[in-house]
């Protein structure tokens, strides 16, 4: 939905229904179901450290980032002064910049977080609007992530005779055939139907590739196909995918595959590896602990004790030795490159947190803000919410590195590593747009798909045609 669609959707029950809250000294912050918690607590830590200044009054949006968008469009259309600050998607900060709902960052605030924070997530919160000088930024980062290689140490040794995990697409494509002929799972899981887990599948691709969907300087100019270069890591990145999609062994239900499929399939012990993001980890570690990951067999049940004890405070150390069991049967590496040697870039998630146009007090919201996003508020999201953080320095505290034994990655990958989704104010429909041309993934001629993801995309930007 473009902005002047959301916009013409607000229809006057829609307004009404939003109202306005404001009162002087509450700063009213809207954020998704997911780590709300966390944020919530936070948020009374930093009530309690203003010395009455202001009071952070959290109000949960729908699990769904598309309804979480919508219900943030409405009350900002509707110039709703009881919204003060907001948790934003990633992919949103140009969409809302653009449409003037959020609130350029004051210069202090903006120099100290380029400067303390990871390169990716600071791309997410910039946007150049027409009355700009240069890069502006318009959010402040909240938390972060990046997805991995996850791979069965065990599984390659008794099949391929070796731990190493694959660096490549082509390596992991190459072991994966190896497993089948030894008679393992040989499909790779990851995301692949049409949602938004789709763009960043191919987005990671085409960054490593070398290629971009926009021209990061002219943000209207599709680059999929312009130049004999950008089209040749387009056709790259799609032949990946439909490698993937087609090898022998490969998901046969790969057309409808999420990070919940993923997770699970490679639990039951149906694929060799998976692409996926850090939360699969913990999740593995509960599961196996009670018996129900088939891959970890009953290697973890003895741990159950420690693992019941540590769900609320993963800097135990005696969660050291669960993650020590868990890499023998299940483990991580770095995002696979597409050239060996080249550096693979990985597309980052995660939320930023930016203050309303509608807010009267909207300095005090900065304040606020600051204070939801400092190193100690992202320590909280992380270590327990399990959301690595946007700040650099955490990623030396000695908590955090024993919450993620795979710190290092993360930390690399979210800096000079990240390929940030095209940033645009009609992202969503570039995406829609794409993920729907792109499905059902690899049924398709590389060759003519890139000269078809050229059009489409283009399209969308333009606003031109109807949008999946």
């Amino acid at each position: 939905m473009a902005i002047a669609g959301i916009a013409a959707a607000v229809t006057a029950p829609m307004l009404t229904a939003c109202g306005s809250d404001y009162e002087q000294g509450v700063i009213n912050m809207y954020a998704a179901a997911d780590g709300f918690d966390y944020i919530d607590e936070v948020a009374q830590r930093c009530s309690a450290d203003s010395n009455g200044e202001y009071r952070i009054a959290m109000h949960m949006l729908p699990k769904e980032a598309d309804m979480q968008r919508l219900q943030l469009a409405r009350r900002l259309a509707g110039n709703d002064s009881g919204l003060d600050l907001m948790a934003m998607d990633v992919v949103w900060t140009a969409e809302f910049a653009d449409a003037g709902w959020a609130v350029r960052v004051p210069d202090d605030i903006a120099e100290k977080t380029r400067q303390i924070s990871l390169a990716g997530p600071v791309e997410t919160v910039e946007w150049k609007r027409d009355d700009d000088t240069a890069k502006s930024l318009y959010a402040i980062p909240l938390w972060a992530n990046t997805q991995m290689l996850w791979y069965r140490p065990e599984l390659m040794k008794e099949t391929i005779d070796t731990t190493t995990a694959p660096t490549t697409w082509q390596g992991m494509l190459d072991d994966a055939a190896k497993i089948k002929d030894a008679g393992g799972p040989a499909a790779i899981l990851l995301q692949a139907k049409q949602y938004e887990g789709l763009m960043v599948w191919f987005n990671s691709l085409l960054e490593s590739a070398g290629g971009e969907v926009l021209d990061p300087n002219d943000p209207s100019k599709v680059t999929l196909t312009d130049t004999p270069e950008h089209r040749a890591a387009t056709v790259e990145a799609l032949t990946v995918m439909r490698q993937v999609a087609t090898a022998p062994g490969a998901d046969p239900s790969i057309s409808n595959s999420d990070e919940g499929t993923a997770r699970t399939d490679m639990e039951a012990g149906k694929g060799a590896f998976e692409i996926n993001w850090p939360f699969v980890f913990a999740g593995i570690k509960e599961n196996g602990a009670a018996g129900e990951a088939k891959i970890m067999g009953d290697s973890l049940t003895g741990f159950k004790d420690i693992i019941d004890a540590t769900a609320d405070d993963p800097t135990d150390p005696r969660i050291a030795k669960v993650n020590d069991a868990t890499r023998k049967k299940f483990d991580f590496a770095a995002y696979p490159g597409i050239t060996s040697g080249k550096t693979a870039k990985s597309t980052p998630g995660g939320f930023n947190l930016a203050v309303a146009s509608t807010s009267k007090q909207q300095d005090l919201a900065f304040k606020a803000a600051s204070c939801l996003t400092d190193e100690q508020a992202q320590k909280v999201y992380a270590v327990r919410g399990g959301t690595p953080p946007t700040i650099a320095s955490l990623y030396e505290d000695a908590d955090f590195q024993l919450a993620y034994p795979m710190y290092e990655i993360i930390r690399r990958q979210l800096d000079e590593g990240a390929a940030p989704r095209p940033a645009t104010p009609r992202y969503q429909d570039m995406s829609t747009a794409i993920t729907a041309t792109l499905s059902p993934v690899g049924q398709w001629n590389p060759e003519s798909k890139a000269d078809e993801l050229g059009k489409v995309a283009q399209s969308a930007i333009d606003g031109e045609g109807i949008v999946p």
